[in-house]
């Protein structure tokens, strides 16, 4: 693996990939809606590019899942190349010199493929951010632009910490922070798609200050349950407990708290260079799981307190859904070795999760209790 960690050269190219990538979904709204006003057509860019944002996130799981982040082990081409295509030789003799290591052709296909979908959804990112901005400009568009420019910044950080997932070799602090990034991400389209549909005179949704306090702490443990979760999946944590309920034959296993939580450090050892224990690596599956006891029941409480609000009843559903999906797919990970399609699942119920939250949200307004008592019989009413 001759190659320097970071080459530039290929860039242009990855940069001219992602161009084409991007001229569908482009093409698509233009079509779709060229006889739109252009708030209709920015609402139609963010809702499409929030839609491949998802795509994206599912088939980066799908590549860290596959061990295929280091098909490529430079950036942002391959080998000094645009594509697999033109490493052909390199990628070959790193297969035969480990056959089922981190290089071969299908895990190099797959790492690149994920490198053009997010060039190309960072491209549609930044039109629309330069569209925002022009629209507010000629005061065609009832937003502001700062939160379309703040996505802009947020997906250049994004491709940073891609590219330091590579030349760091999969370093499980920067992995994680890599997949909470693209979470982010996501909140932030959907915030911005949120907007569109206020500005199309959607009104918000009066909710008591009890319920929206449980609103914000059930997204808050939702979010750090998902950090939990990239921290099981980035340290190859899933399978150090195959049964559930119980774990290794018992409900609280031998665990390492301290190694298993040492943030910096590199995959598989522990801060001082020595081979992480299994003991910390059940620590670090049997707190995810301990965490989901609490937030499960949460959501299942906050879609109760939705079932009050008519208004929000398919956001209840959503969350429902979502917390039992949640259930099932973590625990088919841990009783089926780990199967690809449920942690990809996982992955993309997590991710659901967040972005029904931040909807929810972002419909809500907090009214006096006399006030929201008199709002709620008002919706029942009309309902």
């Amino acid at each position: 693996m001759g190659a320097s960690l970071v080459d530039l050269s290929p860039a242009l190219r990855v940069v001219l990939l992602g161009v084409v990538v991007a001229l569908g979904p482009l093409a698509w709204v233009w079509v779709r809606n060229r006889n739109a006003s252009p708030a209709r057509r920015l609402q139609a860019l963010t809702l499409l590019t929030l839609f491949l944002t998802f795509d994206l996130v599912l088939f980066g799981a799908f590549t860290r899942l596959t061990d295929s982040g280091l098909g490529c082990p430079d950036w942002p081409g391959c080998y000094g190349s645009a594509s697999p295509s033109g490493a052909v030789a390199q990628i070959s003799q790193a297969q035969a010199e480990m056959p089922t290591g981190p290089v071969t052709h299908g895990k190099a296909w797959i790492e690149m493929v994920h490198r053009y979908l997010a060039t190309g959804v960072g491209l549609l990112i930044a039109t629309l951010a330069v569209s925002t901005w022009a629209a507010r400009r000629r005061s065609v568009v009832p937003l502001k632009p700062w939160l379309a420019l703040l996505t802009l910044a947020w997906v250049c950080l994004q491709g940073a910490f891609g590219a330091l997932t590579v030349t760091r070799k999969l370093f499980p602090a920067i992995v994680t922070l890599h997949l909470l990034g693209g979470l982010v991400l996501l909140l932030l389209l959907c915030v911005q798609a949120a907007a569109y549909a206020r500005a199309d005179g959607r009104q918000p949704v009066p909710v008591d200050r009890g319920t929206k306090r449980l609103l914000l702490l059930v997204s808050a443990l939702t979010v750090a349950q998902i950090a939990l979760g990239g921290w099981v999946s980035t340290n190859y944590a899933v399978l150090a407990c195959n049964t559930f309920p119980s774990c290794q034959g018992g409900f609280w296993p031998p665990m390492d708290f301290r190694q298993g939580f040492e943030l910096w450090r590199e995959l598989g050892l522990t801060a001082t260079g020595e081979p992480i224990g299994f003991a910390a690596l059940t620590a670090i599956h049997y707190t995810h799981r301990l965490a989901a006891c609490l937030v499960v029941p949460a959501l299942g409480m906050l879609a109760w307190r939705l079932h009050r609000q008519p208004a929000l009843r398919m956001q209840r559903n959503w969350l429902a859904g979502l917390a039992l999906w949640q259930v099932a797919t973590g625990i088919t990970n841990v009783v089926m070795d780990w199967p690809l399609a449920a942690a990809v699942a996982h992955t993309g119920g997590a991710a659901a999760l967040g972005m029904v939250l931040t909807w929810t949200l972002c419909l809500v307004r907090t009214l006096p209790q006399g006030e929201h008592v008199r709002a709620l019989h008002a919706s029942g009413a009309s309902a």
